[in-house]
């Protein structure tokens, strides 16, 4: 299972998230969900370095399939936005019906 946990302050803005484990929806090389989910957060990482000027640390490992995300220094109205459409990706996934069991989407305020 995957388990993507995204933390959030008191203001409602994201500060960071952790994505651990594999979806095991099929086997290794052809999981289809495994593959939705890494290319939605690959590319809010990717987005958030290119189109904007936040700060933020990025530790991943694959074997484990774990990656820690974190703003270092508040995050912009942009960065917000891509991780919200981040969250919209992965929550339209989690609401099918096939896939619910293999990954979790938590919110945790901080």
């Amino acid at each position: 299972m995957t388990t993507i946990t995204l933390y959030r302050n008191k203001h409602h803005e994201y500060e960071g998230f952790d994505v651990y484990g594999h979806a095991e929806y099929a086997k290794y090389g052809e999981d289809i969900l495994c593959s939705a989910i890494s290319m939605l957060i690959i590319n809010t990482i990717n987005s958030i370095a290119r189109f904007t000027e936040d700060k933020t640390s990025c530790v991943s490992n694959e074997d484990e399939g774990s990656i820690v995300y974190r703003f270092t220094a508040g995050t912009s109205h942009d960065a917000q936005l891509l991780v919200k459409s981040m969250i919209l990706g992965l929550e339209s996934l989690k609401d099918n019906d096939e896939y619910r069991t293999h990954m979790d989407v938590i919110i945790k305020e901080v």
